[in-house]
């Protein structure tokens, strides 16, 4: 079309973006700069309530809650005779791909690109892209494109992963000796199940995972990399950064449940490509029995319509029967926002995400005896397992009776105003302090790591044991777990953690916004559902 030919664009609701320290611009981005974006359409019905009670077909979710197909040919329509490149469309996940010169993409949306930089940062170091503000969008597309990510590639996430050094480490646990602890259900290892771990950047090399394997006396289990959005498994980086995380997640999974298929998605580290991963995961074949997330941002560093559209992807996933296991952060109530106040990370705080929060454990290894378990907290600076009450999700009816606190208030995934009760943070917990931490390998490092992007690894795989045992997959977990408990009593199925605190909230008697319901009693918990 002819550049001058004026447009007509309406504002794209949630897309405000606001200003993020820590990142300086440096003038406008290149005209000619390639940008690639992932555009979310809007479903063809509203998923209801119920489709989360039993699985449906891959299938099924498309024909009945994808986007339709007169959405979807409208918007490659429009959008390709504006000069844009449609590089994938996905009417089942309401996913276009799009691609396309800085100034083209920025004129169809409706802003400026700046390249960006970490203020900190010195002139050889990555550039970014960079926006401020709002979005808009085609006229006609009003209403049925709901999202516009990733325009802004700035790392949106952190890995929810901690070190430990020597010295501090007062003791260590093999992942076996922790499914020992935790009485992981015997005669299970989760074979006939897929446990898919997205990771938004690092690698591992298959000669470390056989040393470790070999190590714990298991044969290595089957794991294969999958690239989303052009990420790719990119190993050898650094054992202290992303490679510890991606090792860490595949070797708590793969020695607990050995037998499972371990699939991993590498995305790059943008709302676009944490959504995609996600999306592609839970649409993939077979149906993965849970997607374990080691990353999260606190959840006022999202725009509303990434935090919508990521919350309604694990919506589908828990409608394809996919439990989707989450950090809940490794900074305790601030989650390392600085402002004084209490914040949840997302997406632990989205209420379709089962939100693993962490502990300090001491415990015989020999026998499986705890000696105590209390709530993760190093004290400020040093790591606190993450919890709280959400300020942007509505409490949940399975949480209606457990004694969620009063949190900030704010709105929901769809931007109607709330009350003050939110989504309450953890649903569950397990051993996350790098001083009692995970005994992992590391390019050809032996290591501790600790933080609760251990707990979600260990509870996708205690899912796919369960899920194995009782021959059907769980999805949204949730009501199962809280099973209409009230404040102060203990659920079926774990141990409850009722000392220490995590800043802003302290242990109790049953669910808390320190450790949720609890450490699993993975036999018991079994019996349960």
């Amino acid at each position: 079309m002819d550049a001058e030919e004026p447009l007509n664009l309406v504002p794209l609701p949630g897309s405000e973006r606001p200003e993020r320290t820590g990142y300086r611009a440096h003038g406008a981005l290149s005209p000619e700069a390639p940008v690639e974006a992932t555009l979310i359409l809007r479903r063809r019905a509203p998923l209801p309530a119920d489709a989360f009670t039993s699985p449906l077909t891959a299938q099924e979710l498309g024909e009945r809650y994808g986007a339709s197909p007169g959405d979807l040919q409208l918007v490659v329509s429009t959008l390709a005779r504006l000069g844009v490149t449609i590089d994938e469309e996905n009417a089942a996940e309401r996913r276009v791909r799009v691609s396309g010169p800085a100034a083209v993409l920025a004129r169809v949306f409706g802003t400026d690109l700046a390249e960006s930089r970490p203020a900190d940062a010195g002139a050889d170091a990555p550039s970014y892209r960079q926006r401020t503000g709002g979005l808009s969008i085609p006229a006609e597309l009003d209403g049925v494109v709901t999202a516009v990510l990733g325009l802004d590639d700035r790392p949106q996430a952190r890995a929810q992963f901690r070190v430990a050094r020597p010295a501090a480490v007062t003791t260590s646990y093999t992942p076996p000796q922790l499914g020992a602890v935790y009485d992981f259900p015997a005669g299970t290892d989760g074979s006939g199940q897929t446990i898919a771990i997205v990771e938004l950047g690092g690698g591992y090399v298959q000669s470390d995972l056989d040393t470790y394997f070999a190590g714990l006396g298991i044969p290595t289990p089957s794991v294969t990399a999958v690239g989303v959005d052009g990420g790719a498994n990119v190993p050898g980086q650094d054992p202290n950064g992303a490679d510890g995380e991606v090792m860490l997640d595949i070797e708590v999974a793969g020695s607990l449940a050995p037998g499972a298929s371990i699939v991993v998605y590498f995305a790059p580290n943008t709302d676009a490509g944490f959504l995609d991963a996600v999306s592609t995961a839970a649409h993939a074949t077979p149906t993965p029995a849970a997607i374990s997330i080691s990353w999260g941002q606190s959840e006022d560093q999202w725009t509303a319509q990434a935090r919508t559209a990521f919350d309604q992807a694990l919506q589908d996933a828990a409608a394809l029967g996919v439990t989707t296991t989450v950090a809940a952060g490794d900074d305790g109530s601030s989650d390392r926002v600085g402002d004084g106040k209490a914040h949840v990370d997302f997406p632990a705080s989205s209420p379709h995400a089962l939100a693993c929060g962490g502990t300090r454990l001491d415990a015989d290894t020999s026998t499986g005896t705890v000696r105590s378990e209390t709530v993760w907290n190093n004290g400020t600076g040093n790591g606190a397992t993450g919890g709280g009450v959400s300020a942007v999700f509505a409490l949940p009816s399975w949480q209606g009776t457990v004694g969620v606190p009063l949190g900030p208030g704010g709105t929901d995934a769809g931007g109607a105003a709330n009350g003050p009760g939110g989504r309450g943070v953890p649903d569950v917990s397990a051993v996350a302090d790098p001083q009692t931490g995970y005994r992992v390998r590391v390019d050809g490092r032996d290591l501790v790591i600790g933080g609760t992007s251990a707990v979600a690894p260990l509870w996708a795989a205690l899912i796919a044991r369960l899920a194995q045992s009782t021959g059907k997959r769980f999805g949204l977990v949730q009501p199962a777990l809280y099973d209409s408990i009230r404040a102060g009593q203990v659920a079926a199925g774990f141990r409850d953690i009722t000392s220490g605190d995590n800043g802003a909230y302290a242990a109790g008697a049953g669910w808390d916004a320190c450790t949720g319901l609890g450490v699993p009693d993975g036999a018991r918990l079994l019996a349960a559902l």
